[in-house]
């Protein structure tokens, strides 16, 4: 049960005053069984002058910031959250008509988990489907544990992680045919490939911190970066997260903040803004992770990590 503090920050920089249009932040995660919520603050420069939190259509927590119209050459928002973290463990207890792939969700579950469950990127030559149903055992049964494993673990040992600031996800065919990609494209094709064999699943964008924070017999400060993977749903269990990029099942170093249908929908931080196309000079984004302790953390300092853009629309990259 380690107490884990999260710092980010989020800082956009323009070449010339720019005036700020309403914000649309997904920073704040639901408290839970295995995830209190001890406290959260918001820094925002310039100060908003009206905010209005929200429950968007997956019960995420989103705060809408409006700011004045004063002219302004930088944003800088942070936020910090004071978190009490319960990991699952290892144990997954399927029922035992769930435990062999193909299986059925109950009838009663259908109506919520459909739209999970269907395919939602283009896939002409069913080119993740021959890649998802690799992982069938072609001489008898598959456990459905198992093949869940094996294709979280296959992404991690076949594909190449490369970090991307850019905004966007690639799709699963880009995906496969580079066998490289950033963790949200890992979790895309992981995602589509679970639902191209009847399994309903979710995206999932937080935070990830060295695991090696959590045993250190001394309170310390160590880097975090926002992440992404995935949850699929497993009767028995409920939703059991994957986490495709360290070829992980759950983990007690992944901080969820939301879940979305797609990663369009999980955004952390976009908005836009009013002034010229080339008033957008860079975005820097710091994540630091304090785990054993709660004493105040010292500023974070954002990394530098250009984005060229020449619209006035801005959006945090998504988990990279």
């Amino acid at each position: 049960m380690p107490h884990v503090r999260v710092t980010h920050a989020t800082e956009y920089r323009y070449n010339q005053p720019v005036k700020l249009l309403r914000h649309r932040l997904m920073l704040r995660p639901r408290d839970s069984h295995d995830l209190q919520l001890l406290d959260a603050t918001l820094t925002l420069s310039p100060p908003a002058v009206r905010q209005r939190w929200a429950h968007d259509v997956q019960s995420n927590s989103v705060l809408f910031v409006d700011f004045d119209q004063t002219e302004t050459d930088l944003l800088r928002i942070v936020s910090t959250l004071d978190l009490e973290h319960y990991p699952t463990g290892n144990d997954f207890p399927l029922e035992t008509s769930a435990e062999l792939y193909p299986f059925s969700y109950a009838v009663e579950e259908v109506p919520d988990l459909a739209r999970l469950a269907e395919r939602h990127s283009p896939d002409p030559e069913r080119k993740v489907d021959a890649w998802a149903r690799k992982f069938l055992n072609p001489k008898g049964p598959t456990r459905t544990m198992d093949l869940l494993v094996a294709m979280t673990r296959a992404i991690k040992s076949d594909f190449a992680y490369q970090g991307r600031e850019a905004e966007g996800t690639n799709t699963p065919t880009v995906t496969l045919a580079t066998r490289s990609g950033a963790c949200r494209d890992f979790a895309l094709l992981m995602m589509e490939a679970a639902r191209a064999l009847g399994f309903a699943a979710r995206f999932i964008s937080g935070y990830l911190y060295d695991e090696a924070l959590v045993d250190s017999a001394d309170p310390v400060v160590g880097g975090g970066a926002t992440h992404a993977w995935v949850a699929i749903y497993l009767p028995g269990t409920g939703w059991v997260e994957f986490d495709p990029t360290n070829g992980l099942i759950a983990g007690r170093n992944l901080i969820r903040v939301s879940v979305a249908r797609t990663p369009e929908q999980a955004v952390p931080v976009s908005g836009g803004f009013i002034g010229a196309p080339n008033s957008f000079q860079a975005l820097d984004v710091n994540v630091t992770v304090t785990v054993g302790t709660l004493a105040p953390p010292a500023d974070a300092a954002p990394r530098a990590n250009p984005v060229p853009s020449d619209t006035g629309n801005e959006a945090e990259p998504q988990p990279a």
